[in-house]
């Protein structure tokens, strides 16, 4: 995206820590630097790839973030395998997506419109629990904040590595 969540979570880390942007598209990464440069935000590094596939070593991070990006993803499971690989023993998971209600009809689900609406490609509650707890994330929480569909709420998902 344009960094604006990476540009917050460095200002918070401070300089002596980095905040990591990821995206796949060199347009929104030009966006996202040029936004670093005129904020005046030296401590933040924007990378080039793809959430199934995160390019830092294991363990490296202590935070990972995402603001209504998994439930684009094909392989949500894979998408939360690479978050825990990445954080550090004791690391947080903090994301705000959008959980499906167990009950969405499958019209819904093929719905073009309502993939790009981050509506089809939700989880729901228990999917996005158990796909947690399988990727090795413990002390689960899921807070739906706000509907967003007939079928579907926005949420604050949050988990930690074990340390």
């Amino acid at each position: 995206g344009s960094g604006t969540d990476v540009l917050l979570s460095a200002r918070r880390v401070g300089p002596t820590g980095t905040a990591y942007g990821l995206d796949m598209t060199d347009e929104m990464l030009d966006l996202a630097r040029r936004n670093a440069a005129d904020a005046g935000v030296a401590n933040a590094e924007f990378l080039k790839g793809y959430i199934e596939d995160v390019p830092l070593p294991d363990g490296s991070v202590d935070v990972v973030i995402s603001n209504c990006v998994i439930n684009l993803s094909g392989d949500k499971r894979k998408v939360l395998r690479e978050a825990a690989r990445v954080l550090r023993p004791g690391g947080r998971f903090a994301v705000s997506d959008v959980i499906a209600d167990p009950d969405m009809d499958g019209a819904t689900r093929r719905d073009m419109a309502a993939w790009t609406g981050c509506i089809a490609g939700a989880l729901t509650r228990d999917e996005f629990e158990a796909a947690l707890r399988d990727a090795g994330l413990a002390d689960i929480e899921i807070v739906e904040t706000h509907p967003v569909h007939e079928h579907a709420s926005s949420a604050i998902v949050r988990a930690r590595k074990p340390a």
